[in-house]
Parts: structure tokens; sequence; C-alpha cells
């Protein structure tokens, strides 16, 4: 059954970023599997530098959007933020029921703490979540979008990124 749960890894290289691809139009855009490496690594930077449990919210974020090799990458316009919940964590219970049940529960906890922003660990990755899509988007930028289609990342990550410092790493990003 494990090769069950790796198939379902390794289907996050072939589900692209509907956000970019929708409002960018952009034939071929990042994969959620490449949003989530970025977003690992800057969790393991950022969470070093915070003196938090780096191991665990590492784990939390190649964990956070496992579920969209199932259900797709759903953006905020398409369904109400429970509707979301919902499918993606029936999505995740079918990942993670192909792995050992000696496991199993330790990474569902890792997956609720997130959901529900339980710990440090998961309300500063939610603002890293923003924060990669912020980078990303001043990729995007910087190969010919114009900012004025980019405004859109640029003010979600403004209105929804709380830390102080990766707030300022945003201000640094957006100039």
């Amino acid at each position: 059954m494990i090769e069950k749960f790796f198939e379902k890894v390794l289907e996050l290289k072939n589900v692209p970023r509907q956000g970019w691809k929708e409002k960018l139009e952009i034939d071929n855009p990042e994969s959620v599997a490449d949003h989530s490496y970025s977003t690992t690594v800057l969790s393991m930077i950022l969470s070093d530098m915070k003196g938090l449990n780096t191991e665990k919210i590492i784990r939390m974020a190649l964990l956070h959007d496992l579920a969209e090799s199932i259900i797709g990458d759903i953006t905020p316009d398409h369904i109400t933020k429970n509707e979301k919940i919902a499918k993606e964590n029936h999505a995740i219970k079918q990942i993670l029921k192909n792995l050992p049940d000696s496991i199993t529960e330790s990474y569902f906890e890792i997956w609720n703490d997130y959901q529900k922003k339980l710990s440090k660990e998961a309300i500063l990755l939610h603002d890293i979540d923003k924060l990669e899509m912020a980078f990303q988007a001043k990729f995007y930028q910087k190969n010919g979008i114009s900012k004025e289609k980019l405004k859109t990342f640029f003010d979600t990550a403004k209105l929804e990124i709380r830390d102080k410092n990766l707030r300022g790493i945003l201000s640094s990003i957006i100039e």
C-alpha cells in the first residue's frame, strides 16, 4: 500500500497551481510540488531563525498541500473555505491510510495542527505559504508579467501574513 502513498506524492508534480493558470493565463505554471518544495525550504530557514520545532514545520510543509494530489488546487473563488477543508480532510485520510498504522496518526495530527493553526509552527507556516506565493509572483513579474496582473497575489499576501518579520520580507519583495 505504501506505493499508493508515493504515487500521490508524485502526482503533485502534475497538479498546476490554478491561481497562476486562471488569473495570469500562464500555460505552464509552477506545480503544487514546486510550491511545496519552496515552502518547505522557507519553513526550515525561518523556523530555525525563530527557534521553533523545525522538524515539525518541515513535516507540516511537506504535507500541507498533499491532499491536492486528489482534489486538485482549488482556488478560493471556486468553493467556500469550509467546503475546501472538508474535501482536503477527506482526501488526506485517503492518502494517509496507505501508510503503516504506526505513523498514520502522527501525520494526521500534523495535518490537523496545520488546518486548525494549533501551534506556532502551523501559524508560521500559513504565513510562509503566502510569502512563498509572493516570491513566486515576483519571479513571474521579473519574467514579464505586469505588476497590475500580480496585484491580487501581493494584496492577498499583505492581508494574510501576520508575522512582523515576514511582513518585512514581503515589503522588500513587493518593492
